[in-house]
């Protein structure tokens, strides 16, 4: 698996494709395969005439992982995704995040416009800016020794998810208290690229894509049915909206 350097942090990233480019971000505790290609993301935009590229954010997969939780300010790990794309010598791209990784991509929306040509963000509604998704309660049941340690509910679901992908729980948890710096209002209402806001309907962490949509300017919401945060990310009726999405930009 190809990498590259960004500091002092490695980053590992898979290319695949020819076509115009679409760069993949995955979310909180999860990695560039079971985020993407697990799930047939990858194989299905590459079929669609696309060049793919995702990467494993700092802290997860195969990049480093590191233990400072100030190495995971938001701005920081959405830096990673442009030097990836410096790395590649992408000028602009479409990108997707998922949860964390539309985050990461709402930075990029309003930090550097002239980058994106659309931004998809995925597992996030309002949350982006009024919070409510994982918080301590997840970096404790993260740090705990044992499953059978967490009885919180929520914490309980994060932490068998990171146990399921071998994840680096320690540093999960830096990243976790490091990148909790949310959106203002004002902030998502200066986001000028077009944006497609797909949540599940069922989703209890990502909060509502519809009152998202109303503060992004032009956005357009896609509600995936009767999928949850975790179920949502393979779900046809958001590739669905994603290839139409994609298929309207000029």
């Amino acid at each position: 698996m190809p990498s590259f350097h960004h500091g002092d942090v490695e980053i590992a990233y898979l290319d695949e494709g020819e076509g115009e480019p679409i760069v993949l971000v995955h979310g909180f505790a999860s990695s560039k395969n079971v985020n993407w290609v697990y799930p047939t993301w990858v194989s299905d935009l590459v079929k669609a005439g696309r060049r793919v590229i995702a990467l494993d954010d700092r802290g997860h997969g195969d990049s480093t992982k590191l233990y400072d939780p100030a190495q995971y300010e938001i701005a920081i790990m959405a830096s990673d995704v442009v030097a990836l794309m410096d790395h590649l010598r992408v000028t602009r791209a479409d990108i997707m995040g998922y949860s964390l990784g539309s985050r990461m991509t709402a930075v990029l929306a309003r930090e550097a416009p002239e980058r994106l040509r659309s931004a998809i963000l995925g597992g996030i509604g309002i949350g982006l800016i009024e919070g409510g998704g994982p918080g301590e309660n997840v970096a404790d049941a993260l740090e705990a020794a044992s499953l059978d340690d967490v009885t919180d509910p929520v914490g309980r679901t994060f932490r068998a998810f990171a146990d399921q992908t071998r994840s680096d729980r320690r540093a999960l948890a830096a990243c976790l208290r490091g990148s909790r710096r949310l959106m203002t209002r004002e902030e998502a209402s200066l986001i000028r690229v077009p944006v497609l806001i797909a949540v599940g309907s069922k989703d209890e962490i990502a909060g509502s894509a519809s009152a998202l949509g109303a503060i992004i300017p032009g956005a357009e919401v896609l509600d995936i049915p009767n999928r949850d945060h975790m179920r949502a990310v393979g779900d046809k009726v958001y590739k669905t909206g994603v290839a139409d999405f994609l298929s309207r930009r000029p």
